[in-house]
């Protein structure tokens, strides 16, 4: 009987631990990052409801809501506005001041804003006068809708006033979309 010679094998070389360990190590960072990347997006994300500030206020229609052309202005202090209505059209001004950020009031007597911290004062339309201001009111976009919602009319990017076609349109306010005044 002939012998049989075994013939060398070469096993199929393994995983070290230090490998493995690397591996699981990497791993778990990468689950990390891609963890802290979503919370980074999700907190990044604005999330502003109707009726917040940052979002849109629907305000009724414009014949119930607006004051009339040559009255004082509408305060709406939850939207942060003021509801303006002049001969050329409605606006809706924000109601801090460009200069500190102040709280500015509508002074009857006067027939304008003004600024009760450093004595800027604005227009009924929010146009600078006089004061440290560096530029007119701020304003947000107006948006006109019909009864089925759809827009009529909107603020142009100018932050011109918006003509009032119809008393009946529903008028919404986006208080996420401010128009920097012009400068002084």
């Amino acid at each position: 009987m002939a012998e049989v010679q075994a013939i060398p094998t070469t096993a199929a070389p393994g995983i070290t631990r230090r490998e493995f360990l690397t591996y699981i190590w990497a791993a778990s960072m990468a689950l990390f990052m891609v963890e802290l990347g979503g919370v980074s997006v999700l907190f990044a994300l604005p999330r502003f409801k109707v009726g917040e500030f940052g979002g849109i206020f629907p305000f009724g229609r414009a014949g119930e809501v607006l004051p009339k052309v040559g009255e004082g202005p509408k305060e709406f202090p939850e939207a942060k506005i003021w509801l303006v209505n002049t001969e050329k059209g409605i606006l809706a001004i924000y109601n801090v001041c460009t200069h500190l950020g102040c709280l500015y009031k509508w002074v009857p007597s006067n027939f304008r804003f003004e600024c009760p911290c450093h004595g800027s004062k604005f227009q009924l339309d929010g146009t600078y006068i006089e004061g440290p201001a560096p530029r007119d009111l701020d304003r947000f976009v107006i948006y006109l809708k019909d009864s089925t919602g759809r827009v009529v009319a909107q603020t142009n990017s100018r932050g011109d006033p918006l003509p009032v076609p119809d008393p009946n349109l529903l008028i919404e306010v986006d208080t996420g979309n401010k128009i920097e005044g012009k400068p002084a």
